[in-house]
């Protein structure tokens, strides 16, 4: 199949570089395509989550105490929702999707990253099939919660992928395609949510229900779909890893790029215990930078905000139906500029995205919280000229975050970590989003009912904290080829080079002791 040809520089084992022949080639975007509809799974649910969570219908049934609230004219405008039941039905689906990364870690090294999406696919659409016919609060948990291990297997396996499958040079632009169906997955269910709201009373059901559009995509687009050459080779299926290979880069010449994956992949086989294996000094930097990335990723606010943007702009003073319209707006907002980041990663690099929008996200948060400590008490609405300038501040915001610390949260974990301790650092990494996720998706409503406006400062000042942490500890992977990260990137940071470097004259020391 035909594509663009280039060629990618990379380090050698002896530190000299060798030029990779590699193309883009259709059949790999068209992998990239499937493979990151496992994201639309993932946006669609946060979505529909906020959306349903505000309809009256779904409250009536499920939550009657914070349907009665909601109508109680002398409830605190922050308060109306305020219910652990209501945060539980949001943020089980998190809780199950961190113990499902860990038992997803094993499944991608053992059987391969396609099969883990499969495996996906599979137990969201049951979760989806719960959650429609769900009669009670248990049998909507439990629904939940299958969801939940459907994204915590997604979310592990769909970025490895991309990112294996890609071409050096387009990287951070496939990868990204994770996290832009992850925003269109979101914004299909803001307008999903703003036309079932008006179907009483089962319209709450659809918006659930087609949240198994997307999985069934992914089901059957994967059976079309290859593994990777780094996971066939790492399974002992070294012919085949080369005919992919040479399938995926178009063309023949591929003995390069093929034994620095042989080579990634025998240093491998010799780590038994790659957890354990996190541990070891030189594993560190990675592990450390590919947990705090996702941490400050849901520290942003960016969940609590999309989670519940319809709940958050009815607290201040939209209708119903004006809550979802604003919701739609903001999704709209946040797949553009997504968009705007798979144009601009491999380009600028990832430090830049990630600086600017700390400035961005760090003004907008300042505003919004300012507006509404000056004009949104516990009984009184928004005028409708403050009421703009909110939703306006919030489009800022989340264009900010969607092409900064939405994708590089994902991308950045991916391309870092040595084949040897790949799935396994990754889990870490998706483990820590969704446990932050479930924290901020379970705690944002008491939060802002204690906090009121004050909630919006406290995300800013962690704002300022993610800053520094990109000016001093962040380096920048940029056109840098996976298996050399250690090379070119660690071994060359001003902070973490110590950690690589000691741990090269402990191994040093053990190779003279030997040869004695």
């Amino acid at each position: 199949m035909g594509g663009f040809a280039m060629s990618t520089s990379s380090g050698g084992r002896t530190g000299e570089h060798v030029e990779f022949e590699e193309k883009i080639t259709w059949y790999v975007v068209l992998c990239a395509i499937i493979a990151a509809t496992g994201g639309l799974m993932f946006g669609y649910d946060i979505g529909i989550s906020g959306g349903v969570t505000s309809m009256d219908d779904f409250l009536r049934k499920f939550f009657p105490g914070v349907y009665v609230r909601k109508h109680e004219a002398k409830e605190s405008n922050y308060c109306k929702y305020n219910n652990q039941g209501l945060q539980l039905f949001t943020s089980s689906l998190y809780l199950a999707a961190i113990v499902a990364s860990f038992f997803a870690s094993k499944t991608c090294l053992k059987y391969g990253r396609k099969l883990t999406m499969q495996a996906a696919s599979v137990f969201f659409l049951v979760g989806v099939v719960l959650n429609t016919a769900a009669v009670n609060l248990p049998m909507l948990i439990i629904g939940r919660i299958l969801l939940g291990f459907g994204v915590g297997f997604a979310n592990q396996a769909v970025p490895l992928f991309l990112s294996e499958m890609a071409p050096v040079r387009i990287r951070g632009a496939l990868n990204i395609l994770f996290q832009l169906q992850v925003t269109i997955g979101i914004f299909i269910a803001n307008i999903v949510n703003y036309f079932t709201s008006d179907l009483h009373p089962w319209g709450w059901r659809l918006s659930l229900g087609l949240a198994g559009v997307p999985a069934l995509i992914l089901f059957l687009g994967s059976l079309l779909i290859t593994e990777t050459p780094t996971s066939l080779i790492e399974r002992n299926e070294e012919e085949q890893g080369l005919q992919v290979l040479k399938k995926i880069r178009g063309t023949d010449n591929v003995t390069a790029e093929f034994q620095e994956l042989v080579h990634a992949s025998e240093v491998a086989r010799q780590v038994k215990h790659p957890f354990r294996n996190l541990k070891k000094r030189n594993n560190r930097p990675q592990l450390i930078i590919a947990i705090l990335i996702q941490v400050f990723q849901q520290f942003t606010g960016i969940n609590a905000i999309m989670f519940y943007a319809p709940v958050l702009f009815q607290t201040m003073g939209f209708k119903n139906n004006a809550s979802l319209l604003s919701a739609v707006i903001t999704g709209l907002v946040n797949v553009c500029s997504t968009i705007v980041s798979v144009v601009s990663v491999d380009k600028f690099g990832r430090r830049v995205l990630l600086l600017e929008a700390c400035g961005q996200m760090l003004i907008a948060q300042t505003i919004i919280g300012g507006i509404l400590a000056a004009t949104l008490h516990d009984s009184n609405t928004l005028g409708k000229s403050m009421a703009v300038a909110v939703v306006v501040m919030v489009c800022v915001f989340v264009s900010g975050f969607a092409w900064s610390w939405g994708p590089l949260g994902w991308l950045i974990p991916s391309e870092t970590f040595p084949l040897e301790t790949r799935t396994a650092g990754y889990a870490f990494a998706v483990s820590s989003n969704m446990l932050f996720t479930f924290l901020i998706a379970q705690a944002f409503l008491s939060m802002l009912c204690q906090m009121k406006s004050g909630i919006f400062f406290f995300f800013a000042a962690w704002i300022v904290v993610m800053t520094l942490f990109v000016v001093f500890l962040l380096p920048e992977t940029k056109g840098i080829p996976i298996d050399e990260m250690s090379e070119r990137v660690w071994k060359q940071h001003w902070f973490w080079k110590r950690f690589m470097v000691e741990d090269e004259c402990e191994l040093s020391k053990m190779e003279k002791g030997t040869a004695a």
